[in-house]
């Protein structure tokens, strides 16, 4: 009897109805074509006629230089100290600067959930410089106490 039989003969048990949809598939793997295939096993593959080996081209060193990066996009970053921190971000983000991070100015660790009660303090780029627009930039800023 063979292996794909023998499965097929034990699959009238209740027990094993959860596991007949895995042996049938290694079953099918093992057998080839199941149960019913009439190739034997040992039949040899036919023989592969042989290719020719690929054809390298040949360039000038010159020609496979590669190509020139992208240039970067810049930004000028605006002066945002001593805006009310809501717009020192909106002014940064119009500058086209939107990797902005912020801390508590006073070291409390406090977040600044309402961004319209805190003022800014501090910012890690100057104003002015022209930074790529992906450029990190720190705004510190204060509570506005009331």
């Amino acid at each position: 009897m063979t292996l794909c039989n023998a499965l097929l003969a034990r699959c009238d048990r209740p027990g094993m109805r959860i596991i007949v949809p895995g042996l049938l598939l290694l079953a099918t793997a093992a057998c080839g074509a199941g149960p019913s295939s009439t190739v034997p096993a040992s039949t040899p593959a036919p023989p592969v006629a042989p290719t020719a080996a690929p054809v390298q081209p040949t360039t000038p060193a010159a020609a496979t230089t590669a190509a020139p990066a992208p240039a970067v996009k810049t930004c000028t970053v605006p002066n945002v100290v001593g805006l009310i921190h809501q717009t020192a971000q909106d002014t940064m983000q119009k500058a086209g600067l939107f990797y902005l991070t912020e801390e508590d100015a006073s070291g409390q660790g406090r977040l600044l959930v309402n961004d319209r009660n805190w003022k800014t303090t501090k910012q890690s780029v100057a104003a002015g410089e022209v930074v790529d627009c992906n450029t990190k930039i720190l705004l510190s800023a204060e509570k506005i106490s009331g």
